[in-house]
């Protein structure tokens, strides 16, 4: 390890931020490094467990103690070779991961953990400002050809692995540029599609083909496209928003969260012009649903100048203190606060949208109930009305970001032969194997929305597992957490 005592000497220093004023003014990232001397004693502080309990906590099964003692030794080379043996993109985790790895540091169990996921950050970005990251083709191919279909990030990780594996990779995606949920569900504060299209472009220089703008649910059709290839895999995604079910939900002014930023991005990074109806300048915005999707919405509001914006969570707000039921290393229910709550806007929580009220067609009211948890006999929780709570809240645009029940898997079942879960989503095995052969699924679309980190591991072992299935022996590929074979 680095520094034995470092935990003991340096407190945790998260990474600078922007000033609020001036980030609110554009749509670059927020983020700003961390000065060299900082980054060394932040890697310093690993204490090198003898469990390390991050390698649990992290589904990648990162090696983070190895790649903190080389940043700490002034290695950092060395610590990028560490960190991209398990994780084919770090400077998207590094950037969007929300580190269950830091909620299983050792150091999390009484102090602050150690800054993981800024350090992947400074060493991935690090690596290809030192032109470390260089294309890599491989050195044979196996004559075999596969699809990937859908280019987020369980779509990205598993045609990188396939690829590197030997076989001729094409990546299919219906929206005009690849990325998927990267490029358009997630706002620029957060990730600028720079850093996006300079992945893109290396994973073309090593023979992977992305053909855009094709949706093959409709051309060729799942059947035509498993008959020209030997094996597919299935990365959809999970788009299937979950809906607000009250009276006046089809009032002019209420929108899906997904839509919503993804008219932003495209106006920020393609150019598209504004669409009022997906504007909130000068409105009042109320996004129900307090997580990650719901926060985003409201760095975008605060972004597009609105009057007042509030974010409402169904549940009651978590304590600020780990509660005695969920312990270490479970991840912590407490409260957060994002950087987009940071900028600004109100928020409520134990509030439940009763119904919603307009004049001509268009949202003016939304009337909601306040909540509280029970217990009932059986032990379980259950949400029950407050009597005399109801409140009404003046508002413009209601965004709606309270979830995703699954995928979209129109023809789906029919065509390719893959049986659905109960919940919708592509039942697969242990080895992330459909019912159908030769078809394989990853991220989202199989286990239902969920992680960055975790589409990225799932698209590793669905690719490892279609390699071995393909080659009929031990794939070359690494299992989690191991180093390539090639």
């Amino acid at each position: 390890m680095g520094k034995p005592t470092g935990f003991m000497e340096w407190q945790r220093v998260h990474a600078p931020k922007r000033d609020k004023v001036e980030r609110l003014e554009d749509w670059r990232e927020l983020h700003l490094p961390l000065a060299a001397d900082e980054a060394k004693r932040q890697a310093g502080r690993c204490m090198d467990c003898g469990i390390p309990f991050c390698h649990q906590g992290c589904p990648l099964g990162n090696l983070i103690p190895d790649f903190n003692d080389a940043v700490y030794r002034g290695q950092w080379k060395e610590a990028y070779q560490v960190l991209s043996r398990t994780n084919t993109f770090p400077e998207f985790t590094g950037r969007l991961c929300p580190a269950p790895c830091e909620a299983a540091c050792v150091l999390a169990i009484d102090r602050d953990a150690v800054t993981i996921e800024q350090m992947e950050k400074e060493i991935s970005e690090r690596a290809f400002a030192e032109g470390w990251v260089k294309a890599r083709p491989p050195a044979r191919r196996t004559g075999k050809h596969v699809a990937v279909v859908g280019s987020g990030p369980a779509g990205l990780a598993a045609a990188a692995q396939l690829n590197a594996a030997g076989h001729s990779v094409t990546v299919y995606e219906k929206d005009s540029r690849a990325g998927g949920l990267l490029r358009y569900g997630i706002p620029d504060f957060k990730l600028e599609k720079a850093v996006l299209d300079r992945r893109l472009a290396l994973m073309e220089a090593e023979g992977i083909v992305f053909r855009t703008g094709e949706d093959v649910a409709v051309t060729p059709g799942w059947r035509a496209l498993r008959e020209q290839y030997d094996g597919v895999v299935l990365a959809l995604g999970a788009r299937k928003a979950r809906e607000l079910d009250v009276p006046g939900r089809e009032l002019s002014g209420v929108l899906q969260a997904m839509d919503y930023l993804e008219h932003q991005n495209r106006v920020v990074t393609a150019g598209a012009a504004p669409d009022a109806r997906l504007e909130a300048q000068g409105k009042r915005v109320i996004i129900l649903g307090g997580g990650d999707t719901g926060s985003d919405c409201l760095g975008t509001a605060l972004r597009q100048d609105a009057a007042s914006v509030m974010q409402v969570e169904l549940l009651p707000a978590p304590p600020q203190l780990r509660a005695k039921e969920n312990p270490w290393p479970r991840w912590p229910l407490v409260f957060r606060t994002s950087s987009s709550q940071e900028e600004g806007g109100e928020r409520a929580f134990a509030m439940m949208t009763k119904r919603l009220e307009g004049e001509d067609g268009q949202l003016k009211r939304l009337h909601a109930v306040r909540v509280e948890m029970q217990r009932e006999p059986n032990g379980a929780l259950k949400l029950v009305e407050v009597p005399g709570s109801e409140e009404v809240f003046e508002v413009d645009l209601l965004v709606l970001a309270m979830g995703f029940t699954g995928p979209n898997t129109d023809r789906l079942a029919e065509e390719l032969g893959v049986t659905l879960s109960p919940r919708g989503t592509v039942q697969v095995d242990a080895k992330f194997s459909t019912s159908a052969p030769g078809v394989y699924c990853a991220g989202d679309a199989s286990r239902g929305a969920s992680l960055i980190v975790w589409a990225l591991a799932d698209g590793r072992e669905a690719a490892r597992a279609l390699d071995t299935w393909l080659s009929g022996t031990a794939s070359v590929l690494p299992t989690r957490g191991q180093d390539c074979a090639f």
